[in-house]
């Protein structure tokens, strides 16, 4: 444990995805650097439900305490549901406990973050750094060959293979890429590649790549199981931070301790715990201070806004395959030991994979538009039309039913999210200083009737690709819309394939109705949080500049997802690399040493 006592070069409020990155660098470049990360969960260094990538939905699943469970706000968007949306807890964050899944948004996506005032997080200025960390295993020229962060096919199953050759024949309008994530192309089908090293089967996150793998570096310290409460100032400059045990949590008199940065304090604690713990330390709207009973130190009304997220939907059939990833995804002992066993003997098989292993990054053609409606024609024309590099929704394969955990069948699933809802939400405290205590959140999720055409779309392509599929025998009808009786659209538990050439479902109203019934109820969270400390000019509810200091404050950062300004098109890991990439080279400018790559 680190001794705070001490004083500190800097310290960084949250161990995160992003601040391992951006910790790991500049340690490596400078190790007189005395820097301290404290973070909520616990290590995660060489624990096998961490490093071994299959054991990821279970994880969720079975509700460890790996994660944070936020709870929003009950919504009539979403049938009177309260959604919970997870977060990672441990060091590495969502790095150590996501689904592995390799995405990268679209170039015109960061050029979006430039043109919001923020010099140097165009394209040209990040997508380096984005191949500078990783190496992807097949040698394309689009991405990294030498950086730590390992990117590879994985296991390939049955499942996907059948779900290309189906979209082969039936999507003819689109095209097959062996790589979709080159920044630039979407709308084609592919293989989809995964966080994992392609040589020891292990996830690849940042804990392990940038914090674990400097154990010599005595001045690299991790505190875990620490909750921070708020930044320390004098006058406005951040001199270090205060914080409680985690496991204090059900005692309100438990005692606080401090440490001091005698350079910089980072917030790196994501798009929940970052804006907290600014309004925590009195920087926040008037309002939400005023309520919480906290003296305003900056008056900031933009933290907390902005809240991004993408909306998720899984389907799934039936199948009789025997490679799909529910015995490991239901923690079926039996059924797991030989993949285990090949995982330690080869560092392959199911255990090194993710069950994802094809899919599309998705635009609407003009048929598509028709079928989109009017609900999403202002959308298409004010932001999808003219960036052809921006997909609509992902689309892909599941290897597993992705339900209420089956005892006994095997599943399959098509899952689909929305890449820029347009809908957005806000998260804020509620309970003044204690850090523990629930946060008040409205995801916003569907609010927008756009959204919801999005999803409708989504789901009649998705099932004319779904019911073509070989491998599919049935639907589960927990996991479908319950359509009308006598609808063609109605789904059964025995239900043998089409043909590729067979007409579309034919939608009626009705049908319609149930689909948007059935995403209003089960549509959830893709634990993509982002934009809570907007990256952007102070009069427009900007949080951080784009040195990432927050207006108002010297001596004061944020380094996380919290700070995209706008939403990206893909799986956030990769942007929250970036985004702790580009920190360590800003910190360490202005520390006056250049970032080793």
């Amino acid at each position: 444990m680190a001794n705070t006592n001490e004083q500190y070069d800097i310290i960084f409020a949250g161990a995160g995805a992003a601040a391992c990155v951006t910790a790991g660098r500049l340690a490596a470049t400078d190790p007189s650097l005395k820097i301290l990360l404290v973070e909520a969960g616990r290590h995660i260094k060489d624990v096998e439900e961490h490093v071994q990538p299959a054991r990821f939905f279970y994880n969720l699943v079975s509700a460890k305490d790996i994660f944070t469970f936020h709870v929003g706000k009950a919504s009539d968007a979403i049938a009177g549901r309260a959604p919970i949306i997870p977060s990672g807890k441990c060091v590495g964050g969502g790095s150590g406990v996501n689904f592995v899944m390799y995405s990268r948004a679209s170039a015109s996506d960061y050029n979006d973050w430039e043109h919001a005032g923020n010099s140097g997080w165009g394209a040209k200025d990040l997508i380096p750094l984005a191949n500078e960390i990783e190496t992807y295993d097949d040698g394309n020229p689009k991405h990294g060959s030498n950086g730590p962060i390992k990117v590879c096919a994985g296991h390939k199953g049955s499942l996907g293979a059948d779900f290309l050759q189906v979209v082969s024949k039936y999507d003819k309008t689109r095209g097959y890429s062996d790589d979709c994530h080159d920044f630039d192309t979407c709308d084609v089908y592919a293989p989809w590649f995964k966080y994992i090293d392609p040589k020891t089967g292990h996830r690849s996150d940042t804990a392990h790549h940038f914090i674990y793998n400097q154990a010599e570096n005595a001045n690299l310290q991790v505190l875990d199981q620490k909750r921070v409460v708020r930044v320390l100032f004098e006058g406005t400059r951040a001199i270090g931070i205060e914080y409680v045990d985690e496991t204090a949590q059900d005692k309100p008199d438990a005692p606080t301790r401090r440490a001091f940065a005698s350079k910089l304090v980072v917030l790196s604690a994501g798009a929940f715990g970052s804006p907290s713990i600014l309004e925590r330390s009195g920087i926040g709207a008037s309002e939400i201070l005023k309520k919480n009973d906290i003296a305003q130190l900056v008056d900031l009304p933009g933290v907390g806004e902005n809240y991004n997220d993408h909306n998720l939907v899984f389907t799934s059939y039936i199948t009789d395959v025997d490679d799909t990833h529910d015995d490991l995804f239901r923690n079926n002992t039996d059924g797991m030991e030989p993949h285990v066993k090949q995982w330690h003997a080869k560092g392959s098989g199911l255990m090194a994979s993710n069950a994802i292993d094809a899919g599309i990054k998705i635009r609407p053609n003009s048929t598509d538009l028709e079928i989109l409606g009017p609900a999403f024609a202002e959308r298409w024309s004010t932001f999808f039309a003219n960036a052809p590099d921006k997909p609509l929704m992902f689309m892909g394969s599941f290897a597993a039913y992705a339900g209420g955990l089956p005892e006994k069948r095997m599943g399959s699933s098509l899952a689909y999210f929305t890449q820029y809802p347009v809908s957005t939400g806000r998260v804020h405290i509620q309970a003044g200083l204690n850090p523990h205590a629930p946060l008040d959140i409205e995801a916003g999720y569907l609010d927008q009737p756009a959204d919801l055409a999005t999803l409708r779309w989504s789901y009649k392509h998705t099932r004319e690709i779904g019911r073509r599929m070989r491998c599919h025998t049935g639907c589960f009808l927990d996991m479908h819309p319950r359509f009308p009786a006598g609808s063609d659209a109605a789904v059964a538990e025995a239900q043998s394939p089409v043909a590729i050439d067979a007409p579309n479902i034919r939608y009626t109203q009705e049908d319609d109705e149930a689909i948007d019934d059935f995403h209003r109820r089960t549509m959830g969270s893709t634990w993509h949080s982002l934009g809570t400390c907007a990256m952007k000019p102070r009069n427009q509810n900007g949080v951080v500049d784009s040195r990432l200091n927050v207006y108002g404050t010297e001596g004061l950062k944020v380094a996380d997802m919290s700070i995209a300004p706008s939403n990206v098109g893909s799986n956030t890991y990769n942007t929250a690399l970036i985004i702790g990439a580009k920190a360590a080279v800003i910190i360490a400018s202005e520390l006056g040493i250049t970032i080793k790559s």
